[in-house]
């Protein structure tokens, strides 16, 4: 029965099953989710919980003539690329190791490394009890993504609000930011750390078509890409689809729209796109957009950088809001 029910929740094929533990509740609740199939039993899927490194759903209310009541704990393995942020190169790397607020999970070592700085890195992920893994100079340059600047080292550092965008939108976050074809990794930095400051529930990157976010990205966010609350999926058009699904109006960014971004009706729940700066929202975000939104701007000024026009978005959204909820005002 687990693996059938495992393939119609599309979990994948690397799933691990196990039995839940008597009286085991999940940490989130959440209302009715489903009803599924699988051979003879019809199983209610009624509570998912999310943990470090998977997702638990909790599968219980199972009708069955052997039983009244089955329950299974699914856990999915979420890619390493939806839960760390991999930072590679020997001085990245120490800074990670260095930061006792940054959780690293591992470092990888290129086999031939050797002399001083092979020995700091040791040294350092060894003071923070941190594993080190040995592997070829190639495997490094591959996991990295960045042959030429590696430098034969990388580190997987824990992102602890990094999820996957579809179990994201089970909590229904109410202010979602998408990047969509934005490759420069200053802008997607930036964009981060604004996107952050302002309280947004989620800043969706892509895995392609957007700047990954490496030690570049990282710098220009200042750190705070390891703790902003970044929401992947494959591309920005299926995030987009996902989104719509979900029942969340799409609004984008437009010079010449006619309704301006501080007077539009603000839904309890948005999302809202940011293009690139050459080519604009891409052909397959487009079709999901519901409203166009623009930047009033004097002088004869056309356009504003993108990083630049998500502070001006996300910091309006919060205005209307009100601040965030960690916010560094003080109340007399």
């Amino acid at each position: 029965m687990s693996a059938q029910v495992a393939h119609q929740l599309g979990l994948g094929p690397q799933v691990a099953v196990r039995p839940a533990a008597l009286g085991e509740q999940a940490v989130r609740p959440q209302e009715h989710i489903g009803l599924l199939t699988a051979g003879q039993e019809s199983i209610t899927v009624r509570d998912v919980a999310q943990t470090r490194g998977h997702v638990t759903i909790i599968i219980i209310d199972s009708r069955s003539t052997r039983a009244k009541r089955v329950r299974e704990t699914v856990r999915v393995e979420i890619s390493p690329k939806d839960k760390f942020v991999t930072v590679y190169g020997r001085k990245p790397v120490l800074e990670a190791l260095d930061d006792p607020r940054l959780e690293v999970d591992k470092v990888l070592l290129a086999e031939g490394a050797r002399g001083p700085a092979a020995k700091e890195i040791l040294d350092a992920a060894g003071r923070r009890g941190v594993r080190v893994q040995r592997a070829t100079a190639q495997r490094v340059k591959v996991l990295a993504g960045n042959g030429r600047h590696d430098q034969g080292v990388l580190a997987d550092v824990v992102a602890p609000r990094m999820r996957p965008l579809e179990l994201a939108l089970r909590d229904r976050p109410r202010g979602v930011l998408l990047l969509d074809g934005i490759t420069t990794p200053a802008n997607v930095g930036m964009i981060l750390r604004t996107a952050t400051a302002a309280g947004m529930d989620g800043i969706v990157v892509p895995r392609r078509g957007v700047a990954s976010i490496d030690p570049l990205v990282v710098k220009s966010s200042a750190g705070v890409a390891f703790r902003a609350p970044v929401l992947r999926c494959a591309t920005a058009g299926e995030a987009a689809a996902q989104l719509r699904a979900a029942g969340y109006p799409l609004f984008a960014l437009d010079a010449g729209a006619r309704e301006s971004v501080y007077s539009f009706s603000l839904p309890s729940h948005a999302a809202f796109v940011l293009g690139s700066e050459t080519s604009g929202i891409s052909d397959e975000v487009r079709p999901h957009v519901t409203g166009w939104l623009a930047i009033p701007m004097a002088a004869g000024v056309e356009s504003l950088n993108v990083a630049s026009a998500a502070a001006v978005l996300c910091f309006e959204v919060v205005r209307r809001r009100g601040c965030p909820r960690e916010s560094n005002l003080r109340t007399p």
